[in-house]
């Protein structure tokens, strides 16, 4: 087995394993609860998703499953009724909301976790926090008015690149993504014209150069691409052992991803009671500046009791016992604020089957 696969599989078997402990203690599946769930949407939060899942099929008999087809497709996918809930790492546009609640009513962005996006590289001889980016020097690499490795700017930051007279091959997400929204929210905050020209969405006019994929597609690119740089997930970063640069926050920090520097990011941030939100580029010191939170989306008014009951109490699994280390921090996410699972709380109590309130306390 591949090193990088064994990132996210011995995680996984250990969370399998407690999984397993816990559920001779468990209780039974509430009466009147549906026994399956289906969701799909955003492949950012995957590997800490798919742990949860298989942690509460094992502790209650409910199955969830979740396809990682992008946040875009998952708003498409809830919008049209194919699954009970999606994952989304974008706010939803007014068309979108405006579609969705012709199909199904008002719907909710519920907070589940936060992570960072990680600038990776394949730079020959270069290693994770070798290399150093200014915010509008990234953007103006992705807008591809930098285009050599070696260029003046590029070096001023970091001396051992000039002479690196190579190309940058910039990797970007080929399908709709919230990793992208993310991304380029971000770079619409840092340079004025990446903001004019391309501004920020799930999906972009990107000038240039090659497309992978959902996360695990770019790592991949990004792998196999001498001279490239690309933007995923931290924990796609990881799993393929691939370095990531620093960046410089607007305190003028030089910062790597990690969950410290997303947990800053979200701290002394006032939270909106629907949750849509965008953290990127904090003002905290020790803040990491491209990072975000990630929400399944679901309708206020359920259609079936069955499946609202489930959903309800598998979402309420998520934001409390779905937080603990061995699932978040064992997949370098970041655990939700406490001021974050009280918004989430509120959003869940909301969610009604006939009027009544499915959720039971």
């Amino acid at each position: 087995m591949k090193k990088s696969m064994l990132k996210w599989v011995v995680p996984l078997v250990a969370i399998l394993a407690l999984a397993l402990v816990l559920s001779s203690c468990s209780s039974a599946t509430p009466t009147g609860q549906a026994k399956t769930l289906s969701g799909a949407g955003a492949t950012f939060p995957l590997p800490l998703y798919t742990s949860w899942v298989y942690a509460y099929d094992n502790l209650t008999g409910v199955q969830v499953s979740y396809q990682g087809v992008g946040s875009g497709a998952g708003i498409a996918a809830i919008t049209e009724g194919t699954v009970d809930f999606a994952g989304s790492d974008a706010i939803m546009t007014d068309e979108q909301e405006d579609a969705a609640e012709a199909a199904g009513g008002p719907i909710l962005h519920i907070p589940m976790t936060s992570g960072a996006v990680a600038v990776i590289f394949n730079l020959p001889g270069f290693n994770s926090t070798d290399i150093r980016l200014t915010g509008d020097l990234l953007a103006d690499i992705y807008a591809k008015t930098v285009t050599t490795w070696d260029d003046p700017r590029i070096a001023d930051l970091n001396p051992a690149l000039s002479s690196i007279d190579e190309s940058i091959t910039v990797v970007h997400r080929s399908d709709g993504s919230g990793t992208t929204f993310i991304f380029t929210n971000y770079l619409s905050k840092v340079s004025e014209s990446w903001n004019a020209t391309y501004g920020y969405a799930t999906s972009v006019a990107w000038p240039g150069d090659v497309g992978g994929e959902k996360n695990a597609g770019v790592a991949g690119v990004v792998q196999a691409t001498p001279y490239s740089i690309g933007y995923v997930e931290l924990a796609y970063a990881l799993q393929n052992d691939l370095p990531y640069m620093l960046l410089q926050n607007t305190y003028g920090n030089w910062e790597e991803p990690s969950l410290e520097g997303v947990t800053a990011a979200t701290e002394g941030v006032p939270l909106p009671d629907d949750m849509r939100i965008m953290i990127t580029n904090s003002s905290n010191p020790d803040a990491y500046p491209i990072c975000g939170f990630t929400w399944v989306l679901a309708y206020v008014n359920q259609t079936d009791e069955a499946k609202g009951l489930a959903l309800v109490n598998y979402l309420w699994w998520c934001i409390h016992d779905g937080q603990a280390d061995q699932y978040s921090a064992a997949l370098d996410y970041a655990r939700l604020s406490n001021d974050a699972v009280a918004k989430a709380e509120n959003e869940i109590r909301s969610i009604v089957y006939n009027g009544e309130q499915l959720l039971s306390e």
